[in-house]
């Protein structure tokens, strides 16, 4: 597992990355059906993230931390097995998630976190435990979806 944070991009403003990883004993197309269908994203998300499909790829994502609602985007590129995210309005955050099949039925998932604004970071110890939870959750959903013939 990887994490790094505070360098400084352009312009001078403070950037905050995180980054994990987990392997899942599934085939990289089942995880990736499962972490982009929107409908199930509370299912292995942060549990104090709640997203809502808008037109996509817009969404309205509200976090219980803060008890607000933020305008963002969800694109999911299934030929590149890549979910990509970010604050509509306010470029407070940005994120994705990569899919890559090991070989023998494995998968590794990659979670990206950039934050732009430190009123979003909730800190490295936080972000970290919450994305490994969600990986966690997002392994158990595949293994559910797999198990259960679909269902999920």
């Amino acid at each position: 597992m990887r994490s790094s944070n505070g360098f400084e991009p352009r312009n001078g403003v403070v950037m905050t990355e995180y980054e994990r990883s987990r392997t899942m004993p599934a085939l990289p197309e089942h995880v990736f059906d499962q972490a982009a269908n929107v409908d199930q994203l509370d299912q292995w998300l942060p549990e104090a993230l709640h997203v809502r499909p808008e037109e996509l790829p817009a969404v309205t994502v509200h976090e219980d931390r803060t008890d607000e609602d933020t305008s963002a985007l969800l694109r999911a590129q299934k030929d590149q097995m890549r979910l990509e995210w970010g604050t509509r309005d306010s470029g407070s955050y940005t994120g994705w998630l990569q899919v890559a099949g090991m070989g023998s039925g494995a998968t590794e998932v990659t979670v990206h976190l950039s934050f732009f604004d430190e009123d979003h970071d909730p800190g490295e110890e936080a972000v970290n435990a919450a994305l490994d939870h969600s990986l966690q959750r997002l392994e158990e959903q595949v293994r559910l979806r797999v198990d259960g013939g679909g269902a999920g």
